[in-house]
C-alpha cells in the first residue's frame, strides 16, 4: 500500500529542483560525442513536432475556427517534447537550467559552456537535416501544397517580428518549455510526465511564442520550399487559393532567419530558462539550503 501511495505521489518542489540540478549535472558530463549525438535527435524531434503542427495548419489561415485550430496544433507539436523528454534527447533550451549547479560549483565554467555550445550546434544540424529530408519526401505538396503553404507562412510570421518582439517571444517561449521539463520531473509515471509537458507546450505554440530550437527546423523549411519547390509548388492549387506569391514573402531570407529571429529568439530563450526559471528557483529552494550549509558552526 505504501508503495502505491508513493506512486500516486508527486515529488514536491524542493524535490524537483534536486532532480532537475541532477539532470542537468548529468548532461554537462557526459562525453561530448554522445552529448552530440543526443543533441542530434533532440534538433530532429522537435522538428518532428514541428511537421505535426504545420499538418494541423493546412487551411488553417481561412478558418473560422483559428483559435482553436491554433490550439490543436499547440497539442500536436507537444509530441516533439515527450519525444525529447522520453528519450533522454538534448534541447538547448532545456539546458539553459544548467545555471542551477553552475550557481552551485557542481559543475565547472568549461563544462557548462562546452555543453551549451554543442547542444546548440547539434540541434541546428539535427533540426536542418530533418527539413532538407521532409523537402526529398515531398511532403510540402501535401493537400496540392496547402502544406508547404503553412509552412512557408509559419516561417515568414517569425522572420516578421521586431527585434524586441522576438526577444520577448523568447523570453515565453522557454519560460513555458523550462516548466514543462520542470513539473514533469515532479511526475513518477509515463502519464505524469506526458500531462506535465503537454499544455505548457500547448500554450506557447498556439500563443505564438517563439523557441529557437523549433525555428532551426520551421525557418529552414520555408526557406527550402520557397526556394526550391519549383513550378510544383508554386503553380499549384493550394497557392493560388491562398495568393502566395514569391514577392510577398521576399523578406523570408538566410539573413532574416539569423538577425531577425534566431539571434533574438536565442536571447530571450536563455532568459527564460535560465534566470525566470533556473535562477528563480534555486533562489526560492536551493540557495536557503546552501546557506544553512555555511552558516553551520564548524566542530
Amino acid at each position: 500500500m505504501d508503495d502505491l501511495a508513493a506512486k500516486l505521489t508527486i515529488v514536491a518542489p524542493p524535490g524537483i529542483a534536486a532532480v532537475t540540478e541532477q539532470a542537468m549535472i548529468g548532461k554537462a558530463r557526459k562525453g561530448r560525442f554522445e552529448m552530440f549525438l543526443l543533441a542530434l535527435t533532440g534538433g530532429a524531434f522537435i522538428g518532428l513536432g514541428f511537421i505535426f503542427f504545420t499538418t494541423s495548419q493546412m487551411g488553417a489561415a481561412s478558418n473560422d475556427w483559428y483559435g482553436l485550430t491554433k490550439v490543436v496544433g499547440g497539442l500536436c507539436f507537444s509530441v516533439g517534447l515527450v519525444l525529447v523528454v522520453l528519450t533522454g534527447a538534448d534541447l538547448f533550451t532545456s539546458t539553459t537550467m544548467s545555471v542551477i549547479p553552475l550557481i552551485r560549483k557542481k559543475i565547472n565554467p568549461g563544462e557548462w559552456i562546452s555543453h551549451w555550445l554543442i547542444v546548440y550546434l547539434g540541434n541546428i544540424i539535427g533540426a536542418v537535416g530533418l527539413a532538407f529530408l521532409v523537402f526529398m519526401g515531398g511532403t510540402y505538396m501535401q493537400g496540392h501544397g496547402a502544406w508547404g503553404v503553412a509552412a512557408i507562412n509559419s516561417a515568414f510570421a517569425k522572420v516578421s517580428h521586431t527585434w524586441l518582439e522576438a526577444f520577448a517571444l523568447g523570453i515565453l517561449a522557454n519560460l513555458a518549455v523550462c516548466l514543462a521539463i520542470w513539473t514533469s520531473n515532479a511526475g513518477r509515471s509515463l502519464t505524469d510526465k506526458l500531462l506535465a509537458i503537454t499544455g505548457p507546450i500547448a500554450l506557447f505554440v498556439a500563443s505564438g511564442f517563439e523557441h529557437s530550437v523549433a525555428n532551426m527546423f520551421m525557418i529552414p523549411m520555408g526557406l527550402i520550399v520557397k526556394n526550391f519547390g519549383g513550378q510544383e509548388f508554386w503553380g499549384s492549387e493550394a497557392v493560388a487559393a491562398a495568393g502566395l506569391t514569391p514577392e510577398a514573402v521576399s523578406h523570408l531570407t538566410v539573413s532574416s532567419f539569423f538577425l531577425d529571429n534566431l539571434i533574438p529568439v536565442t536571447l530571450g530563450n536563455i532568459v527564460g530558462g535560465s534566470i525566470l526559471v533556473g535562477v528563480y528557483y534555486w533562489a526560492c529552494y536551493l540557495r536557503p539550503h546552501d546557506r544553512a550549509e555555511r552558516t553551520q558552526p564548524v566542530r
